[in-house]
């Protein structure tokens, strides 16, 4: 029986990419693997093929899992005087402002490439180099520079990217102007990287020429990052963690990764007295469960150093619906994607704020993972080499017992997990059609310090309590950009991309 596939991604053309997979025969994973290596190599400044990752995926026989190639702490065989060394801060005015570490001492070891390269091997129907085939092409052919890049751009190009002369060749006019949305961009030497990585296998990125550039370039100029480092890397199979939703059962990232943990802790607290529409009453709940999962999160999860064992307090805690227990107690981009054999897949991919470095003649944007500070407050020295960072990322699948298949997921920091959760509870708990719960205005809880705020969107009345607030007039990707595709046997495909961060969809019919 020929297979359809359904693939909502964080742009028009990433999407198309994966449709362009599926049609060549290739399954839910397949087209996710494609897509996101496309929104890794065109999403310059949110993203980057240096990134970190995960893959959720829920085969319709088997059980879900989570493939963790999130950045790892490097820095194998070097002396101890260097750790620390080779990062500068700054300070932007992104998101209300943001300070952060870039530059080769801020690089991690990068896993996204060997996620995906595993997703295809272990789940995918199609040859590897098909599902390269997409982002080679529009390597070579240059894209263009999309809405959300530039938004981020205007505040970090000078600061983070025009540190390297390909980033400025790529991202800048000859004028010395930034590019416009909309401008051909192209990085000198990513489609030559991609066919690489194409031909020999992710061994290349890893193991090979292409890990000696990468290597040469952040170790020569005062990062930690090694070759060895890059060669011990390997993505980790972890059993989803998953949580009963109604009548779904939700399956997401894993422990030792926070953002699952988080998000499934919040839909745990949530069902103690399930929303029936978002009143003043409701809202408050909303904003009382997030700051008591925050809040715990700050205070006992992000410098843990047991982080399994703070998880499953938290989760014990959130189970009893005991916020007062808890209150005791990071750019990236998505893709989803679901077929009609009941697969269903969810890749979300990080690179942090971008370190500025790219090696010579690659087009390989590396991450600043290790100067995220928000998400990493150990700073530059997060642990002991092969230490797996702490991340916020939470690709998530979802099944029904009628046989309904959904995946979804959102880029947007640690905005990430309360965007799923509100679009989650809008969709299973007040019946929103999927673009309704995903287009409904959000609110996220802040920390500055013990301090609170409440950032929102209009349309939700948080001005009615008696809370620190902060109104956002308009629907603003600062809330994330949930992609979603889920699947029916009798309804079929339903498809829907977040308008803050105009993601694409497309659905292919065979």
């Amino acid at each position: 029986m020929p297979l359809s596939v359904a693939i909502a991604s964080a742009s028009q053309i990433a999407a198309a990419a994966g449709g362009r997979v599926a049609q060549e025969g290739g399954n839910a994973v397949d087209a996710a693997v494609a897509a996101a290596l496309v929104n890794a190599c065109t999403e310059p400044g949110v993203c980057g093929l240096g990134a970190g990752g995960y893959v959720t995926a829920w085969p319709p026989n088997g059980d879900p899992v989570t493939l963790d190639g999130n950045i790892e702490m490097p820095g194998r065989g070097i002396v101890p005087e260097r750790l620390g060394t080779g990062g500068r801060e700054i300070e932007m005015e992104y998101g209300g402002g943001v300070r952060t570490i870039v530059g080769p001492g801020s690089v991690g070891t990068p896993g996204a490439v060997s996620a995906l390269g595993l997703a295809s091997q272990r789940f995918g129907r199609v040859p590897w180099a098909t599902a390269v085939e997409p982002a080679i092409d529009y390597a070579r052919e240059g894209f263009p520079l999309p809405q959300a890049c530039y938004n981020y751009l205007i505040h970090s190009g000078d600061l983070i990217f025009a540190h390297s002369p390909d980033g400025r060749d790529a991202l800048y006019q000859p004028s010395g102007e930034l590019k416009q949305a909309g401008q051909l961009v192209h990085f000198h030497g990513l489609a030559d990287s991609l066919e690489a990585i194409a031909r020999n296998g992710v061994d290349e990125f890893y193991r090979g020429d292409l890990a000696r550039q990468i290597a040469d370039e952040v170790y020569g100029n005062g990062g930690i990052l090694t070759l060895e480092d890059l060669a011990a890397y390997e993505t980790i199979i972890r059993p989803a963690l998953t949580k009963p939703l109604q009548d779904w059962l939700v399956a997401t990232n894993p422990p030792p990764a926070i953002g699952g943990a988080t998000l499934v802790a919040m839909l745990l607290l949530m069902d103690s007295r399930p929303p029936e529409r978002w009143s003043r009453t409701e809202v408050e709940q909303l904003i009382n469960v997030q700051e008591a999962v925050l809040k715990y999160r700050l205070d006992r999860l992000d410098l843990s150093e047991d982080r399994k064992a703070d998880i499953e307090a938290l989760l014990a805690l959130a189970a009893q619906h005991d916020t007062e227990g808890l209150r005791r107690s990071a750019s990236t981009v998505h893709t989803s994607a679901v077929d009609s054999d009941g697969l269903a897949c969810a890749i979300t991919l990080s690179a942090g704020y971008g370190s500025g470095v790219i090696p010579p003649g690659t087009g390989i944007l590396l991450n600043n993972c290790l100067g995220e500070l928000e998400l990493n407050r150990r700073g530059l020295i997060a642990g002991e080499p092969g230490t797996r960072l702490p991340s916020n990322m939470a690709p998530t699948v979802a099944r029904r017992g009628d046989g309904a298949v959904l995946a979804i997921g959102s880029p947007g920091a640690d905005r990430i997990t309360t965007a799923i959760l509100q679009t989650l509870v809008n969709f299973v708990y007040l019946g929103m059609p999927l673009e309704q719960a995903i287009d409904h205005p959000r609110a996220h809880v802040e920390f500055d310090g013990d301090e609170m705020c409440v950032a929102f969107e209009r349309g939700l009345p948080v001005d009615e309590l008696s809370i620190k607030s902060r109104c956002f007039d308009e629907k603003s990707m600062f809330f994330g950009g949930v992609g979603a595709a889920l699947w029916h046997p009798r309804d079929g495909f339903t498809l829907a991309a977040d308008s803050r961060r105009t993601g694409g969809t497309i659905l292919v019919n065979k």
